[in-house]
């Protein structure tokens, strides 16, 4: 059958937006090909694009049944995700047997690296094109598996999840045409004829690219690695969070639709999912045919992974402990709403969410007056709680614990200090059974000597949720002192600081470009620490224990394939 999407089709729709994309990676500057708002879908908006109703009907139709994508080696149906906002999914997803599904992925392979950098560029575009005009329905499986609330999970597991796939294709194919496909070679001898050869370039990719997927951002986190893998030539096979398949399933389908549309073997693109207990994604990043991971998650099975996975490039993002230096602002006001938006937007429960917040013990100079570090801290929990006084916003903006895990951790949390602000439950108006909780704020001071016991006092651990601490310094110094150690031995993978003090602001700076912390200054606007847009912003560094690998740049995509050489002799 003939290829439904010629390399001229593909071309003459997702050419222009390719180069865009380019150019975006290289300038830093804003640009989005994915429509934010939610009305931009449907009766008006994207062409084809499905809008609001149509979505949630996509979703339902789901739900309940059996989720078949036509794999090789399926021998068992697998499933059992709920909503953290209460309800079970029901669907039944393939289980398949690695020694019948590797083969058939790698066997997929020699077309798909034959078919050169631009073409699977461009069939990424259409897989991500396809995703886009579904992101209605992507919402409400994102939101259903991630507890994230509708418009977080429409915004960060649509537009800026595509947006991160797209970047990733970019620099894939910029990495992967630096070479040029062929040259002639000639080298002059003297009086005698010179040495010709022919020589030609291929980017071949490694091999099958594992992809581990994580609960509370399923696609905004796999999106990278995926498209990344892909377009470098490599099948792709993805392991999604047993609470949070949906989103990944679907991105499968799509792909293997749009592979097969384009004349390839659908199977570069396959789903793994486990049974309950299953624990497979440790027996399949041992697998030899595995030769690249991608893996968001705990850093005790990132360090796992990094220690035993030997014979794949693995790219991990692990735990860190995010640190706010707050040592003084001209924006007294600002600052605090700006921090308690940070510590609210999805329960705390992302990566990039503020967790230690270090303030000197004698206070603070502002706009608004000198403020005591009892100040700060009550002023901070004053701001948190009128964020979220009315339970419809809080919950808008909080989501659903994603697992009982955090919910525990939350509970207990309180212990480690004095209570500044106590989380409280927030009813949820459309979903009774959801666990919705405000942050919790605890005092801590690191003035005083630690006790002889072994365990670390609690800002030295990361405490993933909404629970946040106000650390308690003797001075600016003792902040980026702190602030050094915890980047050096825990990681970071965001570091904000406030100050009005351009020395100050210097020395932040030069611990930031020493331990390799992504940095953000005097945030007081609708811009926050914990948001990174795609083309300009990288995600994490790959320079501390937080995560070995940034996203994006060059050396996220350029290890993913080799340059392969064949030489003759010139015509």
């Amino acid at each position: 059958m003939a290829a439904e999407l010629t390399p001229q089709k593909l071309s003459e729709t997702h050419r222009a937006t390719l180069d865009k994309a380019l150019e975006a990676i290289r300038t830093r500057a804003y640009w989005s090909p994915h429509p934010e708002h939610p009305k931009a879908y449907g009766d008006g908006g994207a062409p084809g694009s499905l809008g609001a109703a149509e979505g949630k009907a996509a979703f339902d139709a789901v739900l309940g049944g059996r989720f078949d994508l036509g794999q090789p080696g399926t021998d068992d149906w697998v499933g059992g995700e709920t909503s953290p906002y209460g309800p079970a999914l029901g669907v039944t997803y393939p289980h398949a047997d690695p020694d019948v599904l590797l083969p058939a992925m790698r066997a997929a392979t020699p077309a798909w690296r034959d078919a050169g950098a631009g073409t699977r560029a461009l069939v990424c575009l259409e897989i991500l094109a396809r995703i886009s005009a579904r992101t209605h329905e992507f919402a409400h499986a994102v939101m259903h598996t991630s507890g994230q609330a509708f418009l977080m999970a429409f915004q960060a597991g649509g537009p800026h999840a595509q947006g991160r796939g797209l970047e990733a294709v970019a620099y894939a194919y910029e990495e992967q045409t630096r070479t040029p496909l062929a040259a002639d070679w000639s080298k002059p001898q003297g009086s005698r004829d010179p040495l010709r050869l022919h020589k030609t370039f291929v980017p071949v990719g490694r091999g099958v690219s594992l992809l581990i997927g994580c609960n509370t951002f399923p696609t905004w986190n796999s999106y990278p690695g995926l498209f990344a893998s892909l377009a470098t030539g490599n099948p792709v096979l993805v392991k999604p969070h047993p609470r949070a398949v949906l989103p990944l399933a679907l991105t499968v389908r799509v792909a293997r639709d749009v592979l097969a549309e384009a004349g390839f073997d659908p199977n570069l693109v396959a789903l793994a999912a486990e049974r309950p207990g299953e624990g497979s994604a440790k027996t399949l990043a041992l697998r030899p045919e595995v030769r690249i991971i991608d893996y968001t998650g705990s850093t005790a099975f990132g360090d796992w992974l990094e220690a035993n996975a030997r014979q794949a490039r693995v790219h991990t993002e692990k735990a860190g402990v995010n640190t706010v230096v707050v040592d003084s602002t001209d924006d007294y006001r600002g600052m605090l709403a700006n921090l308690a938006f940070s510590l609210s937007l999805y329960s705390g429960q992302m990566c990039t969410t503020p967790q230690n917040l270090l303030i000197p013990r004698d206070g603070i100079t502002t706009d608004d007056g000198p403020k005591s570090y009892d100040e700060v801290t009550d002023d901070l929990a004053a701001a948190v709680a009128g964020l979220l006084g009315d339970d419809g916003r809080a919950a808008a903006l909080l989501g659903a614990l994603v697992n009982p895990e955090v919910k525990a951790r939350l509970e207990a949390a309180g212990e480690a200090g004095d209570v500044a602000l106590a989380s409280r439950p927030v009813a949820h108006p459309e979903f009774p059974d959801a666990v919705v909780r405000t942050p919790l704020i605890v005092r801590l001071d690191a003035t005083k000597p630690l006790d002889d016991s072994d365990a670390e006092p609690a800002y030295l651990s990361e405490c993933f949720g909404p629970v946040s601490y106000a650390v308690a310094v003797g001075s600016t110094d003792d902040a980026l002192a702190l602030l050094r150690r915890t980047i050096r031995e825990k990681g970071a993978m965001t570091v904000g600081a406030y100050t009005t003090s351009p020395a100050v602001e210097r020395a932040i700076e030069e611990v930031c470009m020493e331990e390799s912390a992504q940095l953000s200054l005097n945030l007081t606007g609708g811009v926050y620490v914990n948001q990174t847009a795609a083309f300009s912003d990288f995600h994490g560094s790959g320079g501390n224990p937080a995560a070995n690998a940034a996203l994006c740049d060059g050396a996220f995509v350029a290890d993913r394939f080799r340059t392969v050489e064949v030489r003759r002799p010139a015509d």
